[in-house]
């Protein structure tokens, strides 16, 4: 199944992302790790794809057993910055054999390698690239990434929306937010990226911090913005490991029901590969998904 088709049902749901091994001898952990959340059964799963395209081949394995033994759609990551053309081909022709039929289109981040060459050289500069040659190779359907805080190598957000806007003009026909702790962050963007024009549905994504070491972790990845409540909680909870689980899964269960309320149906969970996380989010919102409250 397509992801849009999934958002269009206008029903609460919720998915999840993983990511694969970073070598071999981990896969088998990994994998397991997989399957105990997409039993779950979450509306979709997303599988990350490592710097450089270093993981690339468990991303596709990972995103194919999902779906043929559990039967959840899958999003695999595609990533172009740090590859060839000729190798981001590879790979879209790999997942059309695979029957893999949801990417999401990143640029990647950019290796301390590539930082050094000169951009001229380099085959994609922009994920609108890999978004318009995914719809041109291949009947997919294509995601792509936004940051309601600002991406981090735009000049201010006005010059970031214009990149957002003109991904979906190239194909993306839905966007996933970075992490964000703070739901009023999320919302102004929406009406920022509705006031410009963009109608695709859009995801935000959430991460249950479960321990006090992952906030550092998150600040340097997304540059999120921690409100004082979500410190708090980390301040007085944050070394007692068994309590700080407790609190950061009812955070972020808390700014799922919330977004749900505000008429948000669909939400993407960062799980950090932990199923008990995955599992505990579920239920807490047992009575909730699957339901369209409009009707």
């Amino acid at each position: 199944m397509k992801i849009i088709d999934i958002l269009n049902k206008r029903e609460m749901s919720l998915s999840f992302e993983v990511f694969p091994p970073k070598k071999e001898s981990s896969f088998e952990t990994v994998e397991a790790t997989t399957e105990e959340i997409a039993a779950c059964h979450p509306a979709f799963m997303s599988v990350t794809y490592g710097a450089g395209g270093g993981t690339s081949k468990y991303t596709m394995e990972i995103a194919k057993n999902i779906m043929d033994k559990y039967n959840v759609p899958t999003l695999a990551h595609l990533t172009c910055v740090s590859s060839s053309r000729e190798a981001v081909h590879e790979k879209i022709e790999q997942m059309k054999q695979l029957g893999i039929k949801n990417v999401m289109a990143l640029r990647g981040d950019l290796t301390p390698e590539l930082e050094k060459t000169d951009p001229s050289t380099w085959d994609y500069k922009h994920a609108t690239e890999l978004v318009r040659e995914l719809k041109e190779m291949g009947d997919f359907c294509v995601g792509a990434a936004c940051y309601p805080e600002v991406h981090p190598d735009s000049v201010n957000q006005k010059d970031d929306l214009t990149h957002i806007k003109e991904k979906v003009e190239a194909g993306a026909e839905f966007l996933t937010t970075q992490m964000v702790f703070d739901n009023n962050l999320f919302y102004n963007f929406m009406y920022k990226i509705r006031e410009i024009g963009v109608t695709v549905p859009v995801i935000p994504g959430i991460m249950p911090i479960t321990n006090a070491n992952q906030v550092e972790r998150a600040i340097k990845l997304s540059g999120s913005f921690m409100p004082q409540r979500f410190k708090s909680l980390v301040d007085y909870f944050g070394n007692d490991p068994e309590a700080m689980k407790q609190a950061g899964i009812a955070y972020a269960t808390d700014q799922i029901i919330d977004l749900y309320a505000n008429g948000i149906t669909n939400v993407h969970v960062y799980s950090m590969n932990k199923p008990d996380v995955a599992k505990t989010i579920m239920e807490n919102l047992s009575n909730i998904l699957g339901k369209d409250f409009n009707r």
